[in-house]
């Protein structure tokens, strides 16, 4: 089953190419990955008959104890087969509904196969949170088939509602998931329904919520409005997702744990009372229609209730019934929709107000549509009938039920007929419908479909050996499938339901007025419109209410909540301990009180500078205290941080005003240092609390024998970063490149692979002789700005920068250094450069883009990882090699410095990328600025002249 789903994986990988070379020619080989699911499901019959299961489990998350748990029983036995055989049609069809110019085809093709890879994995999940990821992966890929055409507002809206309402729903049935695992001890089904479950208020939200995301899949009211709005689909994936695949997820996950829910309070009473009231309004919505596609969607709403009723009844006699309906369903739905499709492609319209005389001059397209519409009536001997008349057996002994089950029959039977009347029948006051000749590819998927279900009402005893199994996990049935039962209560209810159809559609000129007056006065597409304009319209009031556009607003909010909140909490508990030691060294007040002060004076500071300046005191100080506790390292770190700071602060300043504002008055400037001496105190606190409420010993302290002996280095520091707790360090790499993207692109749009001169720049520094040139960017200065010391120093000191950034890469798994370390002073060679001779210099400097520098960094950081999985068999976990160099004694190559190379690429690529944005484009922009002054004031003189 896994290799299935790999399987599918590949093709819709390899869609992309395929479509690209072959057109929609490329869907003919696609198609063979779901028909090899389906013929794998073929093969198990056997094993499905005799009440078997096909069992497959893979450890996936250790940590949270996932599996991915595959389980293929007779009710996943069948929903592969509908899943993949209708795939592989759909894909058939494809291959010939599209011309080769279709706009976004590639995508299409690629996002339908993994569609089709996704629905099985739902149906053949036995693991809860693994169902539920695939349930959501068939949300997203359903999302973009919907939203095919992209230019057109319709399918946008319409893939944004089917969102919408499926993940919410998704969203309850994850915490239903939750609860019922939490309840059961185990998220495996098989194990859940094999053991009994407690009770209690915690199974009955459960239950409903879970009910919450499956009736939201299938569209059974109050859900129901999506799915003719999905009709804004290409008619493939109508045919495929809401007719026999992603609408079934519900209906199958209803019958899935109906044998072990079904006795829970609310599960019948919402299941059957929605069912009905899905099957009769959907029903009578279908004949209002014009459109043949959404005809076809109102009574797949309507289908859709009468499977939840009957799969959600909990009876033996009832879930067989349903498992056929299943089946017969997909059968002749998924046909109807493929031959709108073909009458669409080859006519170019839809409306049954404008066809006429279309089954003579298609005759085989008329009668396969008869086919598929006879046995969505229920007519004898297709499989639709055998499946009507079981369900009108199975609940015979529900009365209401089955007094709703037949009127929503009678309105099934009335707009199948005005289906086939619509499209096919000659009209005379309309023109003739003159159709192209119908591919044989196209043609031949909804011909098999329909033939499907006249093959197997007649056969259908056959079906019941592996649908049977199913059925029994309620109890025995009473009932046997056949096509005959002899006159019997259901045969009579099948001849009222087929009699009131014909009547439904004979009178159907009088019941026209009928039919608009009596509907909903609010549509459920209007309701859902309604709350999402509620939702906005309340989003905007209170974000007008909460953002004013004021940070220290915010930032005040959030600490003022710190403050009273963990504040409060410290005071009333005092869990701190009563000796506390305040320094270990006088060295340690020494520095603390200038970092206190510091701190105090850049509070009142009134220029930005300074104020920048004295919070650069603090860092440093904060520095020297890691000093003081034997922790250079971290020292080292910390003096470059707070030095790559400043040089970023001073570029930002350049274009702030010299002193802060006047505002804030005197009293909100003491509320404001109230509120950060209260955030100092209660972190501290919080900072002591922490310390010493330790009960176990530190895993830290088991980190410098792993550094030897599993880092190979004797830094535990750096070997921490790139190998013990190397995920960690991946993640912030990952942030870092996401932080660089966001500088460059919130600052300025511009391209990000390389320093490239603007139209009319000279791509090099211009030349001028204005004295000596240290660097070749200085003279392009302006001549207060230049410093020839400064230049004589950068130029002295830079290639030694470099080096020195080397070797604290190479020597910081044994020394202090590292990759982070190393790229900080790598970057701040960089910036001095930048400074003393400006962006020409910078530009000379580095001539690279920062996005490459930091793509290429990211993608060593990977390899690393790649290579540890290739040499060690874990990801990220060092190996030692040894280097064949035995004059040097006996070196060694550890494989966590390629880990440690991507550091300190990424460092200095981030830099980069700011030097670039907050530098040389801030640069340009003064430039252009005084261009445009100097120019103006050069007109003002013209004038005056």
């Amino acid at each position: 089953m896994l290799v299935l789903l790999l399987l599918h994986l590949a093709a819709a990988l390899a869609a992309p190419l395929l479509v690209r070379r072959w057109g929609p020619r490329a869907c003919y080989p696609l198609a063979l990955a779901p028909a090899a699911a389906f013929g794998w499901a073929l093969t198990r019959t056997p094993t499905v008959r005799d009440g078997g299961a096909v069992v497959e489990t893979y450890r996936w998350i250790d940590q949270l104890d996932i599996d991915v748990a595959l389980r293929l029983t007779a009710l996943s036995w069948l929903m592969t087969l509908l899943v993949s055989g209708v795939g592989a049609l759909v894909l058939v069809y494809c291959g010939r509904y599209f011309a080769p110019d279709s706009a976004g085809l590639v995508r299409f093709v690629a996002v339908l196969v993994a569609f089709a890879g996704a629905m099985l994995g739902l149906v053949l999940a036995d693991d809860l949170l693994l169902l539920y990821v695939f349930w959501e992966l068939t949300t997203v890929f359903s999302y973009l088939l919907i939203g095919h055409s992209t230019e057109r507002r319709a399918s946008r809206w319409a893939a944004a509602q089917a969102l919408t309402v499926t993940t919410l729903g998704g969203l309850a049935m994850l915490v239903g998931f939750l609860i019922l695992g939490e309840h059961a001890g185990s998220y495996r089904w098989s194990e859940i329904a094999g053991a009994p479950l407690p009770g209690g208020a915690g199974l009955v939200v459960a239950v409903l919520l879970i009910l919450t995301g499956a009736l939201a899949k299938s569209a059974i009211v109050p859900f129901n409005a999506w799915l003719p709005v999905a009709m804004a689909a290409p008619t493939p994936v109508s045919a495929y997702l809401h007719a026999a695949a992603m609408v079934k997820a519900g209906i199958y996950l209803i019958g899935m744990l109906a044998p072990v829910l079904a006795d829970v309070g609310p599960w019948r009473p919402v299941v059957l009372t929605l069912g009905l009231v899905t099957m009769i309004a959907g029903g009578w919505a279908a004949l209002r229609q014009c459109d043949l596609k959404l005809l076809l969607a109102y009574g797949t709403v309507s289908q859709l209730g009468l499977l939840a009723v009957v799969l959600g009844a909990g009876s033996p006699d009832a879930a067989l019934a349903g498992v056929v309906m299943l089946l017969a369903h997909a059968l002749f739905k998924a046909a109807l929709f493929l031959v709108v499709g073909i009458i669409d492609h080859e006519v170019g319209t839809r409306d049954l107000r404008e066809l006429s005389g279309l089954g003579r001059r298609a005759p085989v397209l008329a009668v396969v549509a008869a086919l598929a519409a006879a046995s969505m009536a229920g007519v004898p001997p297709l499989l639709g009938f055998v499946g009507k008349e079981a369900v009108f057996a199975a609940l015979a002994e529900r009365p209401v039920v089955l007094a709703g089950l037949a009127v929503g029959t009678i309105l099934t039977v009335a707009y199948s007929i005005r289906f086939l009347w619509g499209a096919f029948a000659t009209r005379p006051d309309v023109e003739l419908t003159e159709p192209d000749p119908v591919p044989v590819p196209m043609l031949l998927p909804p011909a098999l479909l329909a033939v499907g279900g006249l093959v197997a009402g007649p056969a259908v005893a056959g079906l019941e050996g592996p649908l049977r199994p199913y059925a029994e996990l309620f109890g025995a049935p009473h009932e046997h499938l056949a096509l005959w039962h002899g006159l019997t209560p259901a045969l009579g209810l099948s001849a009222v339901a087929l009699a009131g159809g014909y009547l439904l559609h004979a009178v159907r000129g009088p019941l026209a007025p009928a039919l608009v007056r009596l509907r909903s006065p609010v549509g459920g597409n209007q309701g859902y419109e309604w709350i999402i304009h509620r939702f906005d319209r309340f989003a905007i009031e209170v974000t007008g209410a909460t953002q004013r556009g004021s940070l220290p607003q915010y930032l005040g909010a959030v600490l003022l909540a710190l403050v009273l909140v963990p504040g409060a909490t410290l005071l009333s508990a005092r869990p701190w301990r009563e000796r506390i030691a305040l320094w270990d060294s006088p060295l340690q007040l020494v520095v603390t009180l200038v970092v206190a002060v510091a701190a105090l004076l850049a509070v009142r500071a009134r220029r930005r500078l300074t104020a920048m300046l004295l919070v650069g005191v603090t860092g440093y100080g904060t520095a020297m205290l890691f000093v003081l506790y034997g922790a250079p390292d971290l020292a080292l770190t910390q003096f470059l941080v707070e030095t790559a700071t400043i040089a970023v602060f001073v570029l930002v300043l350049r274009r702030l005003p010299e002193r802060f504002s006047a505002r804030p008055l005197r009293r909100s400037r003491w509320a404001r240092r109230l509120v950060g001496v209260g955030v100092g105190v209660v972190l501290a606190g919080l900072a002591l609390v922490a310390a010493g409420s330790r009960t176990a010993a530190p895993i830290s302290l088991a980190f410098p024998d792993l550094a030897v002996a599993e880092g190979y280095g004797r830094n535990v520091v750096n070997v921490t970063l790139v190998d013990i707790r190397a995920w960690d360090t991946m993640g912030e790499l990952a942030v870092l490149v996401v932080a660089a993207t966001g500088v460059a692109s919130l600052i300025f749009e511009r391209s990000r692979t390389g320093p490239r001169p603007r139209r009319g720049e000279p791509s090099r520094a211009p030349r001028r002789d204005t004295g000596p040139v240290w660097l070749s960017g200085g003279p392009t200065l302006q001549e207060r700005r230049r410093s020839i010391v400064f230049e004589v120093v950068t130029r002295l000191i830079f290639h030694t920068m470099v080096l020195f950034s080397l070797f604290l890469l190479f020597s910081g798994h044994n020394a202090p250094g590292g990759g982070f370390a190393g790229g900080l002073v790598a970057s701040l060679a960089l910036t001095l450069r930048y400074l003393a001779g400006g962006r020409y210099e910078l530009a000379e400097g580095a001539p690279v883009g920062a996005g490459t520098v930091l793509g290429a960094g990211l993608a060593i950081s990977v390899g690393g990882g790649v290579v540890s999985l290739l040499t060690t068999g874990d990801v990220l976990e060092s190996a030692k090699v040894n280097l064949p160099l035995p004059w040097l004694g006996e070196p060694y190559l550890v494989t966590s410095l390629f880990f440690d190379v991507g550091v300190y690429l990424v460092v200095v690529g981030l830099v980069l990328d700011i030097l670039r944005s907050l530098g040389a484009e801030v640069d340009r922009h003064i430039e252009a600025a005084g261009r445009s002054e100097r120019g103006l004031v050069v007109e003002r003189e013209g004038e005056s002249g």
